[in-house]
């Protein structure tokens, strides 16, 4: 069962190259922080503009650092089955815990589709997390699809991005809680979904702010609603700042404000604009985190 806080890792860049020490950095950070989870080359991770080569030696790179400290979960979506397949077969090979599978993005397959899609990928024997963002992908699981593919030994999480807390009721009553996780993919939703039975959140604000996202979490698993929701008005503000341009962006901008990251990013994804950048600086003075150590909160 994958439970609690799993970042999703931004990807360093400095140059044309992927920065490897740094991405050693922030993978210390966030185990050193106590989170439950690593999930590397997501979206979070600009996935879509790394060379297959990177994408898998990013994979790896997780996994040995990792080294069972804290459980990985690597993205290993395609819009091809095969190639979702293979990504997943490696991801295996290299010690990786579970795979982050997106639904098949711009060829829009039926509910048949993407059931035996998944069952593929499924077959590989890496425990999946199915990642239903129809806003990137333009199709959604419904939940009677992901209560299906529930039954495979294998698919044991939803990365639920939908947005909608009904669709996480839809979910749950298809679904066996007890094997089968309804993890947040908004961390503005973390607490709502969690109070529906959901079992944490894959997390973007938690690259920046692990401890504080973690303490979330926690608080909402043992069942203290009320400090849960103390930490979610906390840190609403710049939950919702992360995504005042699409992700990574944000964030990207955020590391580098506080000395975490370089900030670069691939085209075609650019830099913050500036009057979203004074936005984002706002949020991060409100949350006390500018220029203080990683997961801190002062």
């Amino acid at each position: 069962m994958f439970s609690g806080t799993l970042t999703a890792m931004i990807t360093p860049f400095h140059g044309d190259a992927v920065d490897y020490e740094c991405l050693d950095r922030q993978i210390a950070a966030q185990i050193d922080a106590g989170v439950d989870g690593l999930v590397p080359v997501g979206t979070t991770g600009e996935s879509p503009t790394l060379s297959h080569e990177e994408h898998r030696a990013v994979v790896e790179r997780v996994c040995t650092q990792a080294a069972g400290r804290a459980k990985v979960v690597a993205g290993t979506g395609s819009n091809a089955t095969t190639e979702a397949v293979s990504l997943t077969r490696h991801a295996r090979q290299v010690g990786a815990d579970a795979a982050l599978v997106v639904n098949p993005y711009y060829n829009k397959p039926t509910q048949e589709g993407l059931f035996r899609h998944f069952m593929e990928v499924a077959d590989v024997g890496l425990p999946i997390v199915l990642y239903n963002i129809p806003g990137r992908t333009a199709v959604a699981l419904s939940a009677e699809t992901i209560g299906r593919l529930a039954q495979h030994e294998n698919i044991v999480a939803v990365k639920e991005a939908t947005g909608s807390m009904d669709m996480a009721s839809e979910i749950a009553a298809v679904c066996d809680l007890d094997r089968f996780a309804i993890l947040s993919g908004d961390d503005s939703l973390t607490l709502p979904l969690m109070a529906l039975g959901g079992h944490g959140v894959i997390s973007v604000a938690s690259n920046l702010l692990p401890q504080r996202v973690k303490a979330l979490t926690d608080a909402a698993s043992a069942g203290d609603f009320a400090q849960a929701a103390r930490l979610h008005h906390a840190l609403f503000p710049l939950f919702k700042a992360m995504f005042v341009e699409t992700n990574p962006i944000p964030i990207k901008a955020a590391m580098e404000l506080a000395g975490r990251d370089s900030g670069q990013l691939r085209l075609p994804m650019c830099e913050i604009s500036a009057a979203n950048r004074r936005r984002l600086v706002a949020a991060l003075e409100a949350a006390g985190v500018l220029h203080g150590a990683v997961g801190q909160p002062h």
